[in-house]
């Protein structure tokens, strides 16, 4: 089963990653799919991108990348399930619902922010974005 793990370094979506290997980890090796790890780090308002070089961009979306993959990578390598990484810059909820897509995969299993409606409604969730616009059934834990 080919499962995209989005994630953001917070405590929730290493939540999701270790509930999803609990219940979908294969035993057997040969018949395990690499699971995909995505990290979307959001665009800088251009007001301060416009004062940072190409080089200095790259080097912050890389450091977060670095960052938000960290507890994943480490929770996947303990359960011995193979996984690609993958981060991009761009609008998240956009990204994974084009990823998933593009990789085919099987299903996407992401953390919940855990924020209010009032909260959701006014900031726009990322879940509700990807379970609106996903054709590939979405886990949300919780």
């Amino acid at each position: 089963m080919k499962i995209l793990l989005p994630v953001d370094g917070s405590p929730n979506s290493s939540r999701a990653v270790r509930y999803v290997t609990d219940h979908f980890g294969g035993k057997k090796k040969s018949n395990r799919t690499p699971w995909v790890l995505l990290y979307v780090d959001p665009y800088l308002i251009e007001g301060v991108a416009r004062y940072l070089t190409a080089e200095d961009l790259a080097r912050f979306h890389d450091g977060n990348a670095k960052q938000a993959l960290a507890p994943a990578r480490r929770i996947l390598r303990a359960a011995d399930q193979p996984f690609e990484d993958k981060h991009e810059v761009a609008d998240p909820a956009t990204a994974i619902v084009r990823l998933a897509k593009e990789m085919r995969c099987d299903l996407i299993a992401m953390g919940s922010r855990g924020h209010g409606a009032l909260v959701s409604l006014v900031l726009g969730s990322v879940v509700m974005k990807v379970l609106s616009h996903s054709t590939a059934p979405v886990l949300v834990v919780r």
